[in-house]
């Protein structure tokens, strides 16, 4: 048998050797693909505009469609748009017939005065408060302002705050918080109350009986002065009695009359033994200054039976005032201490300081100094801590000034009386003239004989 081998049947060389690959990449074939992902990539990437193309990890690369509030088509957006206008005119016509029953219902309406509560009310009557409510009788219930109300019900001076609510179908309920007085205050002859706040309160006589009220007086509060200055002032008030209560020895009992006109200066009257004494607590350390007060009053009464006042505003002094025109001696001392003020060397000048100085220490205690004068120690003006001589400056200038009243006021009554009698004068010139031109034109014969 004879095998002829032919190039043409032959079989390419390609196909009957190896292939020439290297076995890693023979190995790698072999592994599966999710071996060969690396974390958190895909296992396939398909062409996002591919829409039939199978997707791994969900449909993250999918289209998104439009929400049904914003259709694609014409169409659409009309019928969405008339969806639109249908509820809204819907929920407006519900909303019209919905007022327009609960103005008209008689249910809702306010029938009289029964239908305001009110409570809270002790010092306000309820008949002074209804008025407010006057225009509200037979009104729709939600047509009431109450805003308008609370801010009407709290004019009125007894009421601090006011709280006004509908209760359905056809009541108000009004609550009230009333003004708590802390102190007495006088008005010329009147008395009357006011709060923390410095509103001023009223209340017959009868009913502050009644009430067995207990304050102080407090004067320099006035109802034509701004809120913010009765204030200020009544804080002032508040403030030396809470001090003066602090040790819990209940001091402000003891205060008769507080004046706050000057809210630096708070001048107390304190009740003593044969009269009354006007103290100046400054504007702090009430507590302290007081008790310097109480220590040394009944050894400055015993020494000055006719004090009338103790200014307490300087350190290392105290200033006394003596009662108007009850030491002739010592106004002469003053008054030559101001007339000789420019000389400091002069006799006079040094007598007037001596009498005017009634005690000086040299072991820290106060330096008490003694004044006259016919206003309570308006002239001791000067700033805690001063030096002595100012404040005997201060009172010399004083008496320098009250003594240029007493002669700008002598020399005008002078120059009235010299205008009165001149004026006499011309009247009676005036007078004479008349009779003159009014006398009878009969012969001076005549007359002489009718006279004899």
């Amino acid at each position: 048998m004879t095998i002829e081998y032919s190039t043409r049947n032959r079989p390419p060389a390609w196909e009957n050797e190896a292939p020439t690959e290297p076995r890693l990449r023979r190995v790698q074939q072999g592994v599966p693909p999710a071996g060969r992902a690396l974390p958190g990539m895909p296992l396939e990437m398909a062409d996002p505009e591919d829409d039939d193309a199978p997707r791994s990890g969900g449909q993250r690369f999918k289209r998104p469609r439009n929400p049904w509030y914003r259709p694609v088509s014409t169409l659409g957006r009309v019928f969405l748009t008339l969806i639109a206008l249908i509820v809204l005119g819907g929920l407006g016509t519900s909303a019209y017939l919905l007022k327009t029953y609960l103005s008209r219902d008689s249910r809702f309406r306010i029938a009289g005065a029964g239908n305001i509560e009110v409570t809270g009310l002790t010092e306000v009557s309820r008949a002074q408060m209804l008025p407010v409510f006057g225009e509200d009788i037979g009104r729709n219930i939600f047509f009431v302002p109450l805003k308008e109300r609370r801010k009407a019900l709290e004019e009125i001076p007894w009421i601090e705050r006011a709280t006004v609510m509908r209760l359905l179908p056809d009541r108000i309920r009004v609550s009230v918080v009333e003004r708590q007085p802390v102190a007495f205050v006088r008005q010329g002859q009147q008395i009357g109350l006011v709060d923390a706040n410095g509103v001023l309160l009223t209340m017959p006589a009868a009913m502050m009986a009644q009430h067995n009220y207990s304050f102080p007086v407090v004067t320099g509060l006035n109802a034509g002065d701004p809120p913010a200055a009765r204030k200020a002032r009544m804080e002032v008030y508040q403030r030396l009695l809470a001090e003066l209560d602090s040790n819990g020895q209940r001091v402000s009992e003891q205060i008769s009359e507080i004046d706050v006109t000057d809210t630096e200066d708070a001048q107390v009257l304190m009740p003593e033994q044969g009269g009354d004494i006007l103290v100046h607590f400054g504007e702090d350390r009430y507590l302290e200054r007081y008790q310097r007060y109480k220590a040394r009053i009944a050894e400055w009464r015993q020494q000055y039976p006719k004090l009338a006042g103790v200014d307490l505003r300087y350190d290392q002094k105290v200033v006394l005032e003596m009662a108007s025109g009850t030491d002739v001696a010592q106004a002469t001392a003053s008054e030559q201490t101001a007339a000789n003020a420019g000389d400091a060397n002069s006799p006079e000048s040094r007598s007037a300081g001596n009498a005017q100085t009634s005690a000086e220490t040299a072991d820290g205690q106060p330096t008490v100094t003694k004044t006259t004068a016919g206003k309570p120690l308006t002239a001791a003006k000067a700033k805690p801590g001063k030096p002595e001589e100012k404040s005997l400056t201060t009172a010399k200038s004083a008496a320098a000034q009250k003594k240029a009243k007493a002669q700008k006021a002598a020399a005008a009554k002078t120059k009235a009386a010299q205008e009165s009698k001149k004026r006499a004068e011309a009247k009676r010139a005036a007078l004479n003239l008349n009779k003159q031109k009014t006398a009878p034109t009969t012969p001076p014969a005549t007359s002489a004989g009718q006279g004899q």
